[in-house]
Order: structure tokens, then C-alpha cells, then sequence
């Protein structure tokens, strides 16, 4: 029976394996259906489950599954500790080195009670007492500023530093040590401790303060995970 090139179309004259217009050959091999596939599920929108979204999980809850500080509420835990440390130092109740120990131990412990799903680390302390040793040391030069503009500090601060310098010179009879105490009683040199007492000052605070900060937050989250 002669059928039709699947080709090119010309009548091909059946059992002749190729076709004599175009050679084409005209044994076809029919392979297999594949394994169907699964059918597939006409599923709106509506009949999927409904999952809460991340933004709706309470901030607390949020906090201890990452361990992370909420700055918000931790910043002003800061500024109370750092206020009160340096009003303490400003009585001359302490002084700064331990004013700003006392700082970042009392940052973290108000900031764990404002927070109580914190997750309390030595790591996470530090980094509260360093911020709260900023604040500590920006609010102890503001307070000394204004004592030095309207109760007239300074001059007694200048009598001070100039009787501490005038004890230090008397315990040397070297001349070059002499003369680098001479140096320091002229205004420039009285200028130039300050600056270095402020710079000191400065990073005295972040230090203490991030101490006492990871100290306290060690004691607290090895009390927490009994």
C-alpha cells in the first residue's frame, strides 16, 4: 500500500525503505509514552494556610531569638546610668575611673530589667557600658563646664594642677626635669594637660564602662541559664 513521504509528501511505494523524491527514510520508530505526569491542582490563593508575618512576632520575642539590642530602649538605660554616675563624680562621692565602672554596671542591669527576654552576654554587656562610657564622659565635661563658667571652678582646677606640678618638680633635681615642669606652669603647657586629661578622660570611660558592661552581662546570663 503506498503512503504519502512524511517529508516531503511524494507517494512512496510501501516496504521501499527510502523515499525516491527526497530520500528520506520512512521506517519511524514509535517510542513509549512517558509515566504521566501528576495532575496538577486548581489551588486559590484563599485555601493556602495563612503563616504570620515576621514584622507581627512581638519585639521581645524577636529579641530573644537573636540575642540583639533594642538601642531604642537600651539608649536611654545609658543616659540614666550615665547621669547618675556622673552627678555621683561631680559630688566628689567617686572618683571618674570608678564613676564610670559603676556607669556600665548599672547600664546593663536597667536595661535587663526594661528587657527581660534579652539574652544577657559578656559581649553584648560591653557594647552597653562602651556607649554608656561615652555618655558618662560627655556629661562629666558638661558638668564641669558649667561649674567652671558659673561657680568659677576653673581657677581653683588651674591651683590644683599647678601644686601637683610644684610637688612632682620637688622630688627631682634633674635639670631637663625641671625644666619640662617649667614648661608645663606656662599657659600653653597648662593647656596641653587639659587635653590630654580630656583625651585620657575619654577613653578611660569607654573602657571602664565596656569592663564592667561584659562583667555584668557574664554574671547575669550565667544566672539566667541556670
Amino acid at each position: 500500500m503506498d503512503h504519502p513521504c512524511h517529508k516531503c509528501g511524494h507517494i512512496v511505494e510501501d516496504g521501499k525503505p527510502f523515499c525516491s523524491q527526497c530520500a528520506a527514510p520512512q521506517i519511524r520508530v514509535t517510542m513509549p509514552d512517558l509515566a504521566p505526569s501528576p495532575p496538577r491542582l486548581d489551588v486559590s490563593s484563599s485555601d493556602l494556610p495563612i503563616f504570620p508575618d515576621s514584622s507581627g512576632v512581638p519585639g521581645a520575642l524577636r529579641l530573644a531569638l537573636t540575642a540583639a539590642i533594642d538601642w531604642n530602649r537600651a539608649l536611654r538605660s545609658c543616659a540614666i546610668a550615665a547621669v547618675v554616675a556622673a552627678l555621683v563624680m561631680g559630688l566628689g562621692l567617686m572618683v571618674p575611673l570608678l564613676a564610670a565602672f559603676g556607669a556600665g554596671f548599672l547600664a546593663v542591669n536597667l536595661y535587663h530589667r526594661s528587657n527581660a527576654a534579652w539574652i544577657v552576654t559578656g559581649r553584648s554587656g560591653a557594647k552597653l557600658g562602651a556607649v554608656c562610657g561615652i555618655f558618662f564622659f560627655a556629661i562629666a565635661a558638661l558638668l564641669e563646664t558649667i561649674a567652671a563658667a558659673f561657680l568659677h571652678t576653673g581657677g581653683q582646677m588651674r591651683e590644683k594642677v599647678m601644686d601637683a606640678l610644684q610637688q612632682a618638680a620637688t622630688r627631682s633635681n634633674d635639670p631637663q626635669v625641671q625644666a619640662a615642669f617649667e614648661q608645663l606652669k606656662t599657659p600653653e603647657g597648662i593647656t596641653l594637660m587639659l587635653v590630654v586629661g580630656v583625651i585620657f578622660l575619654f577613653f578611660v570611660s569607654i573602657a571602664a564602662g565596656s569592663l564592667s558592661g561584659a562583667l555584668t552581662g557574664t554574671f547575669l546570663g550565667r544566672g539566667k541559664r541556670r
